[in-house]
């Protein structure tokens, strides 16, 4: 589970009722005119951006957000190294039992291409708009959660229009009706800001770090595949790829002998 958008979720409402408690009431920021124009009208907003073969995705994609797949570059380069020794000792035939084997689709079908004595700038070709592909895709599943995002606060404006529009309406008669639109006026807002960032924002960026993680080992199965249809030397191949992680996640090792 990703504990850190529970942990996330869990301090920013924990600060946000406390610091309520510590000036006032909860029944204060509790307004039902409110909550239809903020949460209603980005619901609706949502539903009619996006056809329904989409919105019937969306729990996936909020599963992904909450359980997200792991990804460790580290040993797709192990493995890749150790495809190169195999392809090395016993040519690039010897790799389609270890194709087989592979539990990563992405990894069984690049290997699969080389094994085949497909031309590398065609393997490169369709790996690339493999990679292009699923970047589509994920783009496409985020842009959910990244609309909510900017159409919640619009929507909280939207209340505050129509609070103040109720206040001013309200001036000169009954002192209720003026707090009342007082209220919806402010709330509206509070609750815009509240359901962007502290819901849609997290999952967004949750699914964006799933994909730069996916994205980075489908780089790196990529390079590794190629280097090893060009015969270089498995310990070039690992000091190339280990080249490809974020400097505090390179792997510490000494120089293996091939």
């Amino acid at each position: 589970m990703n504990i850190t958008i529970i942990v996330g979720w869990v301090i920013s409402f924990g600060l946000v009722i406390y610091g309520i408690f510590q000036g006032g009431q909860i029944g204060w920021f509790i307004d039902v005119p409110s909550l239809a124009i903020t949460i209603g009208g980005t619901i609706g907003c949502l539903i009619g951006s996006f056809p329904l073969s989409y919105l019937a995705g969306i729990p996936k994609t909020l599963k992904i957000a909450l359980f997200p797949k792991k990804f460790k570059p580290e040993a797709y380069i192990e493995q890749i190294v150790e495809f190169a020794k195999i392809a090395r000792s016993k040519g690039l035939i010897a790799l389609e039992d270890s194709a087989n084997k592979c539990n990563d689709p992405f990894m069984k079908e690049s290997l699969m291409l080389i094994v085949d004595a497909n031309d590398p700038d065609k393997v490169r070709q369709m790996l690339d708009d493999a990679i292009d592909f699923m970047c589509t895709r994920h783009e496409a599943g985020r842009a959910f959660y990244e609309k909510g995002v900017s159409v919640f606060p619009a929507f909280g404006m939207l209340g505050t229009l129509v609070g103040l529009v109720n206040m001013l309406r309200g001036m000169g008669t009954d002192s209720s009706d003026l707090s009342g639109g007082m209220a919806v006026a402010l709330i509206t807002t509070f609750y815009g800001s509240l359901f962007s960032n502290v819901i849609f924002a997290p999952i967004a960026s949750a699914l964006k770090n799933t994909h730069d993680d996916e994205l980075l080992c489908m780089q790196i199965i990529e390079e590794g595949v190629l280097a090893i249809a060009a015969g270089s030397n498995p310990r070039l191949i690992q000091e190339k790829l280990e080249f490809m992680l974020p400097q505090n996640t390179k792997k510490k090792s000494a120089p293996k002998k091939d």
